[in-house]
């Protein structure tokens, strides 16, 4: 068409015509002619409805169409790639929480993978025999205030006044803490449950007098069901979560039998050579025939363990409380240092101060010092 005849085309005509070959190029589909426009755009442009519409069919219809259009990713909604729903958040923070792939354990390194066989490459099997807690034998176990006459707020486990037991301040302890797995991966690839158990004694074996008995021993099997996690709290990463079934008890009769139970939360932390444990506890009641019935008001109600490693030495200090004031705000605090002897050969020292340093001495404050051998690293 000549360019003086376009000219003289009414305006209407000219800038849908103008607009459909300058943007459009023709197709044809079971022999009908249909506008395949490179944007929705160049559809606004057209005056008629029936081609405006025959324009956005085209445009749809090409893009449902494999390979001929592309959309751009930042075109995809949001909800595409993120999850819509509050629970569909949680349920990905979850995932991540207690997933392998970014748990960046390194069993070369880690402390809590040593303890508690975190990571893949760590898994062993079940049933076999480990170190819980430290394992150690003290011939020296001396304190300033000996606990001649236990008591409790039950009148039944009050020692009286005339069975006044005669003790050393000297004594000897030790203590013996085996851990097992007995089930391995419970969800998916993670989740272990532990079975462990710790035994703890005090023998009077300087007490001549006495026949050198056995103060106080105190018996501790307990069930942990123990999870991988994957985050970071104040520079530490956080890669053990569990859940503790406890029982402890010193197996005497009245007056001097003391027992509880407790369900005990456990987190881990570490970062390099330091690892950090945190356990709040709830004790479980029990009825009337309670032995120590205001226990967690002296022992407390959850303990700090943190952990340091420098080249042979080990470091430890755990803190605890009764979460409470006034009357009720009782704690205690112990450090334990073992180091080189010889070869293989390490000693151990001990020093407490608080209430509990065992069940019988529950609600008793009394400074221990101690020194012997370490037999097992529980790191």
């Amino acid at each position: 068409m000549p360019f003086n005849s376009l000219e003289r085309m009414p305006v209407k005509l000219s800038i849908p015509i103008v607009l459909s070959w300058g943007l459009m190029p023709l197709a044809y589909a079971d022999d009908t002619p249909a506008l395949h426009p490179v944007s929705a755009q160049a559809c606004t442009g057209l005056e008629s409805n029936a081609d405006r519409l025959a324009c956005y069919d085209g445009l749809f219809r090409t893009a449902a169409t494999p390979g001929t259009v592309e959309v751009p990713a930042q075109a995809m909604p949001e909800s595409a790639t993120e999850p819509e729903t509050l629970k569909a958040k949680i349920s990905q923070k979850v995932e991540n929480l207690f997933s392998s792939e970014s748990s960046k354990i390194d069993p070369n390194t880690s402390l809590l993978d040593r303890r508690w066989e975190l990571s893949a490459d760590s898994k062993l099997g079940t049933w076999n025999v480990r170190a819980h807690q430290p394992v150690y034998f003290m011939p020296v176990f001396w304190t300033n205030s000996k606990n001649e006459l236990p008591h409790s707020p039950n009148p039944v486990n009050t020692v009286p006044e005339d069975e006044k037991q005669n003790l050393k301040s000297t004594e000897a302890k030790f203590q013996i803490s085996l851990k097992a797995k007995a089930l391995e991966n419970l969800f998916g690839d993670n989740g272990d449950l532990w079975v462990g158990y710790t035994q703890s004694s005090r023998w009077q074996v300087y007490n001549e007098d006495e026949s050198r008995p056995f103060r106080e021993t105190n018996y501790e099997p307990e069930a942990s069901l123990m999870f991988r996690t994957n985050y970071r709290l104040l520079g530490l990463d956080g890669h053990l979560l569990g859940l503790t079934l406890n029982h402890q008890s010193n197996g005497r009769s009245d007056p001097l039998s003391r027992s509880w139970n407790r369900v005990m939360l456990n987190l881990g932390f570490e970062r390099g050579n330091f690892a950090l444990m945190l356990r709040p506890w709830y004790r479980l009641d029990e009825d009337e025939k309670d032995n120590n019935p205001d226990i967690t008001n002296y022992i407390g109600r959850g303990d700090l363990t943190a952990f340091y490693r420098w080249k042979q030495h080990d470091f430890s200090l755990m803190l605890r409380h009764s979460l409470k004031g006034g009357d009720d705000s009782h704690g205690a605090a112990q450090f334990d240092w073992t180091f080189p002897i010889h070869g293989k050969l390490r000693g151990h020292f001990q020093l407490f101060d608080g209430y509990g340093e065992s069940l019988i001495d529950y609600n008793h404050r009394a400074t221990y010092v101690g020194l012997g051998i370490s037999l097992m690293n529980w790191y």
